[in-house]
């Protein structure tokens, strides 16, 4: 039986979950339906695009998160959204850890980017890892960073948890995220 669906966010969790899963070639709108519950008309209904319409939703979900909870809190000099008082440096390890549970999530935007589908979505994919790297280079500035060591240390952190993620996958083992997180940490100490 179908399941009841009142709005397209109901299944985006879903639908990003199952392209981390299979990539993009590899959710087939069969996969699609039988992971969200969802016929064909249903996801049609939803999604009059199709199986690109639904990558790029999940693709906003994900930016709009990381806007909110790392670039935006990095640039800005707080801590997590809002006006959490936390440093916004550790929020941001914080909250890259609780996203990628410890390493044990792969990063969507980063499987788009590898594959064919990087040409497809270049710019949400692009804009991604700017905007995170160039937060992040403004809050390691603000914390005592040459402003040109700030961004490429910022670079560099951006790379070490994407490749952290890789890594922990590759091995099975999600305490390489961990130990690169701790020492990502310590090094954007001043």
């Amino acid at each position: 039986m179908a399941r009841v669906v009142a709005e397209r966010e109901d299944i985006l969790p879903a639908l990003g979950e199952l392209f981390r899963e299979c990539g993009y070639e590899g959710a087939s709108l069969a996969r699609i339906s039988a992971r969200t519950g969802l016929g064909k008309g249903s996801l049609y209904h939803f999604f009059p695009g199709g199986k690109d319409e639904m990558a790029e939703a999940v693709l906003a979900e994900i930016d709009g998160w990381f806007e909110t909870r790392i670039f935006a809190p990095l640039r800005e000099g707080r801590g997590r959204a809002g006006d959490d008082p936390a440093p916004p440096l550790p929020a941001m390890f914080d909250a890259v850890d609780a996203y990628f549970r410890s390493g044990r999530r792969a990063c969507l935007i980063g499987a788009f980017a590898l594959g064919q589908t990087r040409e497809r979505f270049a710019c949400r994919i692009d804009g991604y890892f700017r905007r995170w790297r160039d937060a992040l280079a403004v809050a390691l500035a603000r914390e005592g960073f040459p402003r040109d060591e700030a961004a490429a240390l910022a670079e560099e952190v951006v790379v070490a948890i994407q490749g952290a993620i890789v890594l922990a996958h590759a091995l099975d083992d999600a305490a390489v995220f961990t130990r690169t997180l701790d020492r990502l940490r310590a090094r954007c100490r001043r």
